[in-house]
């Protein structure tokens, strides 16, 4: 019968980052709802993103203890130390990113019982940027591609600079018609939910090149 190839701590690191992963594509699905729930009107949106926030959760608290655990058990060294320690970093700007897209749902559909100020062109292209970011992360960690990890992490100055724009706009629209503040304001704050979950996925890509190249960016 054939036999794993992979010393304990081997299988320990591969089976860490699958949950990682898995994590990742849990966020990118709650961004998925979070976007129809803002950008569509989707009534499912917040409720399903509430339930995959509980899911990253668990899989949060069930990593840190095994990653610890790892650590004290299997005493790893090198690369792979820095690989756990990055990792536990990760967990928490992960889990913080899925509670942004959880903020960004529950607004969404809040603001849907009311008229639309505006067509929401500029939202929709963080969402698609967020998108490219979140498959780039995954393919970092997956393949522990520090490339990979640069590119995502440089698509946080597009998040900024969308995030910079719809603020200018939005303040526009306060001024003409005081009618609007109320609209406005709680699209400046799902604005600001975005820009924190793109800087929160740049954190995750700063501990992958770290992880790679003992690097701080």
């Amino acid at each position: 019968m054939a036999t794993s190839s992979l010393t304990p701590l081997e299988s320990d690191l591969q089976t860490i980052t699958g949950d990682l992963v898995r994590m990742l594509s849990l966020v990118r699905e709650s961004c998925e709802w979070a976007r129809r729930s803002l950008i569509d009107a989707d009534p499912d949106g917040a409720q399903r993103c509430a339930e995959l926030d509980d899911l990253v959760d668990a899989i949060q608290s069930d990593l840190e203890v095994r990653i610890l655990t790892v650590i004290a058990r299997r005493q790893p060294a090198a690369r792979d130390l820095r690989f756990l320690g990055a990792a536990l970093q990760m967990l928490a700007d992960i889990e913080r990113a899925g509670d942004y897209a959880e903020h960004v749902a529950e607004a969404g559909h809040q603001l849907a019982k009311q008229p639309p100020i505006k067509k929401y062109l500029d939202m929709q292209r963080i969402f698609e940027v967020l998108f490219v970011m979140l498959d780039t992360t995954t393919k970092a960690v997956a393949e522990a591609d520090a490339e990979a990890a640069r590119r995502a992490h440089a698509l946080d100055s597009e998040i900024d600079d969308l995030y910079d724009q719809i603020q200018r706009e939005l303040l526009t629209y306060m001024l003409a018609d005081t009618g609007t503040i109320g609209r406005a304001t709680e699209l400046s704050a799902i604005a600001r939910y975005l820009e924190r979950l793109g800087d929160h996925l740049e954190n995750v890509n700063e501990h992958i090149i770290y992880w790679l190249e003992a690097v701080r960016l």
